[in-house]
């Protein structure tokens, strides 16, 4: 039989080895606790609410302390004052209330508790009230006339800051070194044009252990062509705004309207001037992992307070802070080379002030009338782009002449007024357009399609390209100085070397024998797919053809002598824009059949055309 325990407890105590301290007769009483958990600590606020308060009660019972209120802080940095936390304040009111229900205060970890010189403006606080301090580090009640107490507790405040500091460094070290050497993506919401996607197992043993996945970036096929498209607008000359509003006029969800489940924070109310202008500025779009550009800093609540403490915004970081990946991480939408324009671009707009910045917006306005040759015709004898102006008859350009400076060289042999109808015009372009893809003239517009496309580089020939670009960077900076005024001569010597690079390095790429674009029958088929193009353009809207004449980079020359307008275009093949076509497609309900003719790098023909004076 086993012998009666009177005392279970104290035997097992004694079993264990177990000393429990004997509660003294006169204790410390009621207290309250007090405990943070921040959302940086990754840690579970219930697990640290528990090993928090279960250390507080460890130190004050056997002092005969017992706790009666709990407050505890879930979400709050350290960073913070009292006064600005939830709880903290909460438990400050309540000092000033008489009937409260104790008289002192002990904390479970004094570094989460106090920051910096936290502390030395809450503890005077307390003791005017009468309410005691008891701080485990300090191993007892706090004593305000100790100087020990005073510097152990200072101490504790920077350990607490400089543990914040060096935790901050090291994840910041860490991120940065995953994004440069791996390119790995670092959570929050996909660029417009990306989505996140599982990459496999994560990196980390430990995280791949309990579940975790790699998460990267992939392309969203629709989305993506609307970046392309801005990339392409916004470099054929249109501004921010402008874009935007083409964008909304054709019914395209904005970013928030599209996934609106990462975008909770946006109204979804459309594109705006902000929307396209961050798009232009991701330099995630060319394909390469960059973090940091924007940056949490800690800036003071008040100035003139420097007490209250700090408050965290975001804000676009310095250049020696952000970081690219070595190596492309993603899919790529854009080019480098198309985003590096981009980016001179808007630097040049910015430096040439709001008046240069305004030039491009003036496409995207709201018009009460559609002027298809807007800004594309000009008047052959003094140069000026002819403006539109409304008539009853019909729709006018005339030539400003009345703007020219008296004693204009151009003024001798000016006439007085020069009109030009657009009815006429536009029916003759349109003609001429639809021409170049008659049988008659078929084969040589497919030649001039196919010859037109930029060569594709090979892949291993990275050197010869570097070289051909340097050169060919090297003439244009000489063609510019001499159209500065330089004098030719001096530069004969300097244009001879960079042409004799370029010529090295276009046979090395010849040599390395480059891959062609599209064929001649893939243009044929193309072609063929879109239908009768001269009834398209006929039939089509007067945003579109105004949108086409723009896209074409159409010049008019208007000569009044003549009776004539001399017209100039380029066409070329766009790979990304091509999808076929159907009938609805080429009357412009779909984007796809203006999409075929974007863009001009090379000039494909002129022609003119001749009708009776108009304004006769």
């Amino acid at each position: 039989m086993t012998a009666e325990i009177s005392d279970p407890w104290s035997k097992l105590d004694e079993i264990l080895g177990l000393e429990v301290a004997e509660p003294v007769d006169d204790g410390i009483g009621a207290l309250a606790v007090y405990g943070r958990c921040s959302t940086e600590d990754n840690q579970d606020p219930e697990t640290s609410r528990g090993w928090q308060i279960g250390n507080a009660r460890k130190f004050v019972e056997p002092l005969g302390g017992r706790i009666v209120a709990e407050y505890f802080d879930v979400g709050q940095s350290r960073s913070v004052p009292w006064e600005r936390r939830t709880e903290a304040s909460r438990l400050l009111a309540e000092l000033k209330n008489p009937r409260r229900t104790w008289n002192a205060l002990v904390v479970g970890e004094g570094t989460r508790c106090w920051f910096g010189n936290q502390f030395s403006l809450i503890a005077p606080r307390f003791a005017a009230y009468g309410v005691e301090l008891w701080v485990p580090e300090l191993g007892g009640r706090f004593d305000p006339r100790n100087p020990s107490h005073k510097m152990l507790m200072s101490v504790l405040g920077g350990m607490s800051e400089s543990e914040r500091q060096h935790v901050q460094a090291r994840v910041r070290a860490a991120m940065d070194a995953q994004v440069v050497n791996e390119g790995r993506h670092q959570g929050g919401r996909a660029p417009y044009g990306y989505v996140v996607v599982d990459g496999g197992p994560h990196p980390n043993p430990r995280k791949a252990a309990e579940g975790f996945r790699l998460r990267v970036l992939a392309i969203d096929e629709p989305a993506a062509e609307v970046v392309r498209r801005i990339f392409a607008e916004y470099l054929d000359g249109q501004g921010d705004r402008a874009i935007a509003n083409g964008l909304n006029r054709d019914g395209i969800p904005c970013p928030s309207a599209r996934r609106p489940e990462q975008n909770r924070h946006r109204l979804a109310d459309g594109w705006q001037g902000g929307t396209t202008r961050s798009i232009l500025e991701n330099p995630r779009y060319t394909g390469y992992a960059v973090f940091g550009r924007s940056a949490r800093q800690e800036m003071l609540f008040d100035p003139d307070d420097v007490a209250a403490g700090n408050v965290v915004r975001f804000r676009r970081a310095k250049p020696d802070r952000v970081v690219r990946s070595r190596k492309p991480a993603h899919p790529k939408i854009v080019s480098v080379e198309d985003f590096t324009q981009a980016q001179l671009i808007r630097r040049a707009k910015a430096a040439g002030g709001l008046r240069t910045a305004r030039k491009a917006e003036r496409a995207g306005r709201p018009v009460k009338h559609v002027y298809l040759f807007r800004g594309l015709i000009r008047c052959a004898a003094c140069e000026r782009k002819m403006e539109g102006s409304p008539r009853k008859y019909g729709m006018y350009y005339r030539c400003p002449a009345r703007t020219l400076a008296p004693g204009a060289p151009a003024l001798l042999t000016h006439p007085p007024t020069i009109y030009l109808r657009e009815e006429p015009l536009r029916d003759a372009v349109n003609g001429w357009i639809g021409g170049l893809f008659d049988q008659q003239n078929i084969e040589q517009t497919v030649n001039q399609l196919v010859g037109a496309q930029p060569a594709v580089r090979a892949e291993g020939d990275g050197v010869a390209s570097k070289q051909l670009e340097e050169a060919e960077a090297k003439l244009r900076r000489f063609q510019d100085a001499i159209a500065a005024g330089v004098d030719p001569a001096a530069l004969v010597e300097s244009i001879n070397e960079a042409q004799a690079d370029r010529a090295a390095a276009q046979g090395a790429l010849a040599a390395a024998g480059e891959p062609a674009g599209m064929t001649d029958a893939e243009v044929y088929a193309m072609i063929d797919s879109l239908g009768d193009i001269g009834a398209a353009l006929a039939d089509s809207q007067p945003g579109k053809l105004a949108r086409l004449y723009r896209d074409l980079k159409l010049d008019l020359r208007y000569d009044n002598e003549k009776e004539a307008v001399y017209a100039t275009t380029s066409l070329r093949v766009n790979n990304a824009g091509v999808r076929g076509g159907t009938r609805s497609q080429i009357l412009g309900r779909s984007p796809n059949f203006w999409e075929v003719m974007r863009g001009v790098y090379q000039t494909m023909t002129v022609c003119w055309v001749h009708w009776r004076r108009v304004d006769s």
